[in-house]
This record gives structure tokens, sequence and C-alpha cells, in this order.
């Protein structure tokens, strides 16, 4: 077989990126995501135009016991998964107490908890056989808070600070960890978390673009990897530690309102 990678989120945006990716460089995969005739479609279109094993598993990460039951699928398989790639995730827009519980519960789940999780389960076999590499898609939303978004942006800052850390815990392992953080970028995002309209995805780019930087980015065992910025968020992201934090909360704030 092979090298393995197994995609979180592989159904649309910056995880089927990811997906096409591997493949074209000669890849099996294992995709995985909620929607099975999205999964299926990118099965055959992957296994034709490549000449790969890909395996497409429909499982809702947001649930309860969801990455465990993954793992043990992959595991009595027989399949041995060289590259994790935890990019599943979603946001919401709102605010907080407005918001429904159950939804950024199942948030919480999906961006932290099933990530965290499907870490820690292959992590022990990556150290074991000295190899292996992850790739956590988080956002350049983890590099401040975030009104009308709060728990999204706090997630991915659990996203980044949780990978860069474990990566240090392996400096003495080939295993690596690199976290992946994109700006405003075409995907189904914008329009389920009900960012389309704002300011903030008023210029995007392509899940193409940052998929590539992501995954060269993982090859090369890469700790972070910041892609698809304008040059005027880029300025923003620089002036960050300078702005006033009440100023900075007020200006993502209105970047979070829809437009009228």
């Amino acid at each position: 077989m092979k090298e393995v990678a197994l995609v979180t989120g592989a159904s649309s945006g910056i995880g089927l990126e990811l997906a096409r990716i591997h493949a074209e460089r000669g890849g099996d995969l294992i995709i995985v995501a909620r929607r099975i005739e999205k999964l299926t479609e990118l099965q055959k279109e992957l296994e034709q135009q490549h000449g790969i094993r890909v395996t497409a598993i429909a499982k809702d990460l947001s649930k309860a016991g969801a990455a465990q039951a993954l793992f043990e699928q992959i595991s009595n398989s027989g399949i041995e998964v060289k590259y994790l790639i935890n990019n599943a995730g979603f946001g919401l827009r709102g605010k907080f107490h407005e918001l429904p519980w159950s939804r950024q519960q199942e948030m919480i789940n999906l961006n932290m908890v099933s990530l965290t999780e499907l870490m820690y389960l292959f992590l022990p076999r990556m150290v074991s056989r000295n190899s292996g590499k992850i790739l956590n898609t988080s956002s350049t939303a983890s590099f401040l808070p975030g009104p009308l978004q709060a728990i999204y942006f706090a997630s991915k800052a659990y996203v980044t600070y949780l990978g860069n850390a474990i990566s240090e815990e392996l400096y003495d392992t080939n295993v690596t960890i690199t976290t992946l953080m994109p700006g405003a970028t075409e995907t189904e995002f914008a329009a389920v978390s009900g960012m389309d309209k704002t300011d903030l995805f008023e210029k995007t780019v392509s899940a193409r673009s940052v998929a590539e930087a992501g995954y060269d980015g993982m090859l090369k065992g890469k700790l972070d990897v910041v892609s698809g910025l304008t040059v005027a968020q880029s300025l923003m992201m620089k002036s960050i530690p300078f702005t006033p934090k009440k100023m900075l909360l007020k200006q993502i704030r209105k970047m979070q309102e829809v437009n009228s």
C-alpha cells in the first residue's frame, strides 16, 4: 500500500483540495465527512484519475464517540496512516448567548475534541515507528478574539497552541505537527457560518492555493503555515500586538457584521 493520508472534512473546500493533492502525488487516501454521496464522487474521481486506493467513510465527527469509532474502523482494516490531516470544522456567526447551544457544542466537539482525540489515538503509532506527519487546519482567527464568532475563534486558538505544544514534545522524533492558518478562503465555510455577506469575506483566496501551502508545509515539517491573506489583512495581523484590545475587538466585530 502507498503512503496513506487520512483527511477529515474531505467533501468540500480545503479538505477536498488536500485530498486531491495527495492523490496527485501518488498517495492512497482515507476520506472522511458527513456526506457519503460527496465522498463517493470524490473516491471515484481520484481512483480513476490517479490509480490509487481511496477509502470513503461517512462519519459525523461532531458527535461524541465518533473519533474513537473512526480510529477503530481504520485499525481493524489494517491500514497504516502516514499523514493525519485534521481539516473538519465549522463556524457560526452571531452573539454567543443567542446562538443555539446544541450547534455551539457540536462546533466545540468537531473543532477541538475530535481533532484532539484523533491526534491522541494516532500519535502513539507514529512515534513507535518514528515516522508520520500531522496537519491541523486552524485559522488566522487563532491570533485574536472574535466577537460574533466567539467560540470559533477560541477553538482555532486552541488548535494552534495545542499543535505547537505537542510539536515541541516530539522534538526527539521524526514525527511533525504543522498548523495551517488560512485567511478568508473560498469554501462553503462562509455560507455555513453566515460570514458570506461580511467585510471579512469580501475578498477570498482559492481553497486550492491554501491547500497546496498547507500540504507542502506539512511535508517540510513546518510548525506554522499562514496562507491566503491579502496585503491589507497581512498588515492588520502585524498590527495586532500594537493595537489596544478594546479597539481591536471593535474592529473585528464590525468586520463580522452583515452588510445591509
